[in-house]
C-alpha cells in the first residue's frame, strides 16, 4: 500500500473514532440532561431496564423519552449535514445549503396547507416529504441541462441555482399567504413548523435509511467527487462520469433535506457551518469530510436541541431559533478566517 495512502486511512479512523465517540457523549447527555437531571451513578441501572424492554424506574422513563428525541434530532442533524457537503460539491459554492434549490420550501408548502386543514400528524409528514419530492422533480426537470455531462454543465451550475431560487421564492410566497390566513388557532404550529422544532417528532426508521443510502452513495462517490472540485472542466477526460455524478448528487442532497425537514421542520445553518468547520478542521478530501460532518452534523443538533429544552425550562425553544443563534456568528467568523 502507498505510505500516503496509508496515512490517509489512519488519520480517517482517528477522525471518524473520535467524532464518534463524541456523538454518543453528545446522546448520553442529551439523555441524562433536562428539568429533572439523571444521576450518572443512575444512568447505567436505566439503560440496563431498557435494554431488557422495561421502564420501571423514572430514570429509566425519562432516559427513553429523552432518548428518542435524542436519537432523532441527531439523524436530522446528519442527514442536514450531509446533504450540505453533497449541495457544496454539486454547486462548487461554499456557500450553499440544503435549502438553497428550495426543496425545503415544497416541503414547508406541503406541511403548513396540512397544518392549516388540520390533518393528522402522519398527514402532515407525509404532505411535507410530498411537497418536497415535487419541488425537486419539478426543479430537475427545468434544469436537467444542468445536470448532464456536456459543456454547458462542465461549465457551472448557474441554471440549476437560480432556478432553485425562484421555486423557493414561490414556494415562500404561499406559506406567507397561507400565514396570512391561518386562524389564530392554528397559527403557532405553524410557526414552530416552519422554524424548525423536535417537540413531538416522531421516532421512525425511515430517516435512518435514507441517512445510510446517502452516506454509501457519497463514500463511494468521495474520489470523484475531489476530482470535480478540482478539475471541474477536465473531470470527464479524467474518468469520471460528470452527468451521472451531478444527477445522483441532486437526488441524494434532495431526498436527505426531505427527510430532515419532514422530521423536524425547516432548522436553518446546520447543513452549512458544519462542513464549513469540518473542512477547516480536517481538509477539503471527501473521504475524510463526509464522514465527519455527518457525525459533526449530528452531534451539533443533539446539543442544540439540548440547550433549546433546558435554557428556559420548562418552557422548551424551537431548535431552529438555537441553531440561528449560535450558527450566525460561527459563520461570521468562519468567512472571516476564509477571507484571510
Amino acid at each position: 500500500m502507498h505510505p500516503s495512502l496509508h496515512n490517509l486511512r489512519q488519520r480517517t479512523s482517528v477522525i471518524v473514532t473520535t467524532l464518534l465517540l463524541l456523538a454518543v457523549a453528545s446522546l448520553l447527555f442529551a439523555s441524562m440532561t433536562g428539568s429533572v437531571a439523571i444521576p450518572l451513578s443512575d444512568l447505567p441501572g436505566a439503560i440496563g431496564a431498557l435494554l431488557h424492554g422495561r421502564a420501571d424506574s423514572l430514570a429509566a422513563t425519562l432516559l427513553e423519552l429523552r432518548g428518542g428525541r435524542a436519537t432523532t434530532a441527531f439523524v436530522t442533524g446528519a442527514a442536514l449535514s450531509l446533504a450540505g457537503v453533497m449541495m457544496q460539491a454539486l454547486l462548487r459554492n461554499p456557500l450553499a445549503d440544503p435549502y438553497v434549490l428550495g426543496i425545503s420550501g415544497g416541503a414547508s408548502v406541503g406541511a403548513l396547507a396540512a397544518l392549516l386543514f388540520m390533518c393528522s400528524t402522519w398527514t402532515i409528514d407525509a404532505a411535507a416529504f410530498a411537497g418536497a419530492v415535487a419541488v425537486s422533480l419539478l426543479l430537475y426537470i427545468l434544469a436537467r441541462r444542468d445536470l448532464r455531462g456536456g459543456t454547458a454543465a462542465e461549465g457551472g451550475t448557474a441554471l440549476l441555482l437560480l432556478t432553485g431560487v425562484i421555486l423557493a421564492s414561490v414556494c415562500m410566497a404561499i406559506v406567507t399567504l397561507m400565514l396570512s390566513i391561518a386562524p389564530e388557532s392554528r397559527l403557532r404550529s405553524m410557526v414552530f413548523w416552519l422554524i424548525g422544532d423536535l417537540a413531538g417528532a416522531p421516532q421512525r426508521w425511515m430517516p435512518w435509511a435514507v441517512l445510510a443510502a446517502g452516506l454509501w452513495f457519497a463514500l463511494r462517490s468521495a474520489r470523484a467527487m475531489n476530482v470535480m472540485a478540482l478539475h471541474a472542466e477536465a473531470a470527464a477526460t479524467l474518468g469520471i462520469r460528470v452527468g451521472a455524478l451531478r444527477k445522483g448528487l441532486f437526488f441524494c442532497s434532495g431526498l436527505l433535506t426531505a427527510s430532515a425537514v419532514t422530521s423536524a421542520g425547516s432548522i436553518g445553518f446546520v447543513g452549512l457551518i458544519v462542513p464549513h468547520a469540518c473542512r477547516f478542521a480536517f481538509g477539503p478530501d471527501h473521504r475524510v469530510l463526509i464522514p465527519a460532518a455527518t457525525l459533526a452534523g449530528g452531534s451539533f443538533l443533539v446539543l442544540a436541541d439540548t440547550l433549546a429544552r433546558t435554557v428556559l425550562a420548562p418552557q422548551q425553544l424551537p431548535v431552529g431559533v438555537v441553531t440561528s443563534l449560535v450558527g450566525a456568528p460561527i459563520f461570521l467568523y468562519q468567512l472571516h478566517r476564509l477571507r484571510k
